[in-house]
């Protein structure tokens, strides 16, 4: 007697836990419930997608600036300038012999330029 006691009292006892799991997992699988979880899921996606697209802007920024400081050394961009550009040539696109001002910035070199004279 004692012995269908027990395995009645197990069998229902085990009923008891199987409803409660059931009821459990049907109530999270209702519409509501899983709007809920989905929501949830795709903000903390979001959240994670935001952080590494900020990681990822921050490092493209420092490499950026590192590289940067490397063709500055490498052109030389950020050394002191020590000696002074020559000055800048002036020639006449076109020759006015009437104005005598711009006669001077004219090149009076022996070259010629026409380019039919090597042939």
């Amino acid at each position: 007697m004692f012995r269908r006691t027990f395995w009645f009292g197990t069998g229902v006892a085990a009923g008891v836990w199987a409803t409660t799991k059931v009821n459990r997992k049907l109530r999270q699988l209702t519409p509501e419930n899983l709007a809920v979880a989905a929501a949830n899921k795709a903000i903390e996606a979001g959240g994670r997608l935001r952080d590494r697209a900020v990681d990822f802007a921050l490092d493209v920024r420092d490499n950026m600036a590192q590289r940067e400081a490397e063709l500055g050394d490498a052109l030389g961009l950020d050394a002191p300038v020590d000696q002074e550009l020559p000055a800048p040539r002036r020639y006449a696109a076109i020759e006015n012999r009437n104005d005598p001002t711009t006669s001077k910035y004219i090149d009076r070199t022996t070259y010629s330029y026409n380019r039919n004279e090597d042939h």
